[in-house]
Parts: structure tokens; sequence; C-alpha cells
């Protein structure tokens, strides 16, 4: 008789981070094959990811092309999962978050009837469009979800709200930070080790921030980093043109402003423990800056992690300039403030999810596998 076959399916650099934990324990239970397969969504940015943790796809279907639309990416993608899961039919999918590799995963699957399990479910903002296209790959995945892998217990609620069965959701803690700590640890190089002083870092790519929203952003960081001679700024730059030109422009020629290509996980990882204070659009990075302790200033109008905001790690400060300013030198001038924010304690898991989601998916294959107590 042949093993249960899981196909777990990345298309960016954030899936693959936050997928590599799941793929990795579900590789050490020989009585189901598991299978990565990469959509291509990302390229370089992809294959940077997964090899941090030893992981190489089995499927590729280089779905990336130059200038593409979200009507193109997302056809395209459909097509090669179809035809796959056509060849080689799957007995489970799994895949995570919002992107729109996600959603097609999650629509492949249900087309073909086979169970889909959803890791990082249930993060919810108000509006279907805010993130676009986020926020409605995720809604939509939701929709189709055999099995729903809450983060927290916030995310869990949503689902159950919306009217999801009690007994398809799990809390199981936020895989990212299962990624996180396990390199954080192995990891002993530092970043900037030759600069005695604090460092920002800035990412911001988000497709609701270009233009206007990006260039507030930017002039902000500027006057943050003018107005305090000792930091330093780094800016690891999105490969879009669109973002990389406005960042480039606004602070290419500072002398404290280090635009940075995007380093390896590896490397991100530490320089994000390297920083003082992290401004950022990224949803993953709102979710992993806790577990060391930095604050993170959220350069957006909603965010569908308000956990951070509510215990106090995090900060939502939008794109106004003005107000980012305002925030990031209250945090550097008032140490009661800053420590508040450093202290509060991460509200998105023990480093424990990957195994947690693992239980659940073989348990519904009827494989015997120890239980792991689920964290609320």
């Amino acid at each position: 008789m042949s093993r249960p076959r899981i196909v777990c399916v990345v298309g960016t650099r954030p899936d693959a981070i936050k997928s590599a934990p799941v793929v990795l324990e579900l590789k050490k239970w020989e009585a189901v094959e598991t299978v990565l397969v990469a959509t291509g969504q990302h390229r370089e940015m992809l294959d940077q990811a997964l090899d941090t943790f030893g992981l190489k796809p089995d499927h590729d279907l280089a779905i990336m092309k130059h200038g593409q639309s979200l009507a193109e990416i997302t056809t395209r993608c459909l097509e090669g999962l179809d035809r796959l899961f056509t060849q080689s039919p799957p007995d489970y999918v799994i895949a995570q978050g919002d992107t729109t590799t996600t959603f097609c995963s999650s629509l492949a699957a249900f087309y073909r009837r086979i169970p889909f399990g959803h890791v990082e479910a249930g993060l919810r903002t108000p509006t279907v469009d805010d993130p676009f296209p986020e926020e409605f790959n995720r809604r939509a995945s939701g929709l189709i979800a055999t099995h729903h892998f809450a983060p927290t217990a916030w995310a869990a609620k949503n689902l159950l709200n919306e009217g999801k069965d009690t007994a398809t959701v799990f809390v199981t803690g936020n895989t990212g930070i299962d990624a996180v700590l396990a390199v954080a640890e192995r990891e002993p190089q530092t970043w900037l080790s030759d600069h005695p002083h604090d460092v920002i870092l800035l990412t911001t790519h988000r497709r609701e921030n270009w233009g206007q929203p990006q260039q507030r952003i930017a002039e902000a960081a500027r006057e943050i980093i003018d107005a305090h001679p000792d930091l330093r700024l780094v800016v690891p730059m999105h490969r879009n043109p669109q973002v990389r030109e406005l960042l480039q422009r606004v602070l290419g020629n500072h002398p404290r402003v280090d635009l940075i290509e995007p380093p390896e996980y590896p490397k991100f990882v530490k320089l994000m423990q390297r920083s003082k204070l992290i401004l950022t659009d990224s949803g993953g990075v709102q979710e992993e800056a806790p577990a060391f302790g930095i604050p993170v200033l959220v350069l957006r109008e909603t965010t569908e992690r308000p956990e951070g905001v509510d215990v106090g790690t995090a900060r939502l400060v939008g794109t106004d300039k003005e107000l980012i300013i305002k925030t990031a030198n209250e945090l550097f001038s008032n140490p009661e403030a800053y420590d508040r924010m450093a202290r509060a304690e991460s509200p998105y898991g023990d480093g424990k999810a990957a195994a947690r989601v693992r239980s659940v998916v073989l348990s519904s294959l009827r494989i015997e596998t120890e239980q792991v107590k689920m964290w609320a």
C-alpha cells in the first residue's frame, strides 16, 4: 500500500520561512510522503529562504514572469497546481498565510476534492481589499479549508465568529516563530558589529504603500536619522523596481543609511536582533521582532495582527510622516516608554506550532502520532 501523500505548497519568501518548520516536521514521519511544491511566485527570495532550511522543491512550477499581473499569477499558479494534482493526486494539501499561491492551492485542492490545511488561518482586517489582495486570499482560503491552524486565540475567534466548525479550528501558535527561533539559535554571527551605536531597521514593500505613502515613510526615516546623530538606518530593498527607485532617491545619499539587497534569512534574523527599533509594513516582521524584545512601528493603517498592538510590542502608526517621527523620537527620548514595549511578552507562540500542525494532519489521515497539547 502506498503512503499517504502530503503536498506543501510555497510561493514567496514568507511562505517558505513559515512553511519550512511544517515540512521538516512532516519529513520526520516515514508513514507519509511529504512533497514540497514551489510555484515560484517569488523567485530568488523564495530559493534563498528554502536554502536556509536545507529544502529543495520536489516540483517547481516556475510561474514568475517580469511585470505579470495578479490575474496572470493566479491563472498560471492554478493551472500548474491543477495539472500536478491530476498527475500525482495528494491526500492532503497544506499552504500558509495570504499569498496568491495560498489561495490557488486551496482552490486547486477544492476542485479536486482534496483536504486542505490552512496554516496561519483567521487573520482578518475590517475590509476585504485591505491589504490588497492578501485579505481576500486568506478569507477565500478559509472558505475552503478542511482544517484551520490559527496562530492565536484571537485568530481562532475570528474563524468561529464566521461560522467555522469548532472541530476544524486549532490554535497552534505561529510557525514563523518556530523558524525565527531555530535560525537565531544556530546563527552565531552578528550584524554591523563594528558599528558602536544603535540601528533602526526599515522594511517597506506592501502594494498599498507604493507611491506617496512610501515617500512619506522614507522621508520620516531620514528625518529620524538626522535628529539622532548616533543612529544608523538599514534598509533591505525589496526587488520591486518601483520600491527600490523611491528608496534610493530619498535615502540613497545619506552617510548613515545602508540600502542593502535583501539578505539571506539568517542574516536578516541577526539584523533584527541587532536593531534598536524596527519600522515595517511586513506582517512577518510584526510577529518575529517581539520574540527578541524589539519594539515595532507598523507602517500600515490597519493590521491583521492586532495582538502585538494590544499587548504593547507594536504601535500602529500608518504612513503619517509626522506620527512616525513623533513616535520614534518618543521611544528614543523616553527609556520607560521604550522598555514597556521591549519587555512586553510576544503573543505569537512558543516555537512548537509545526508539531501541533503535524499532529492534526496525521491524525486526519489516521496515522497515529503523539498528541501535542494545543497552545492557547
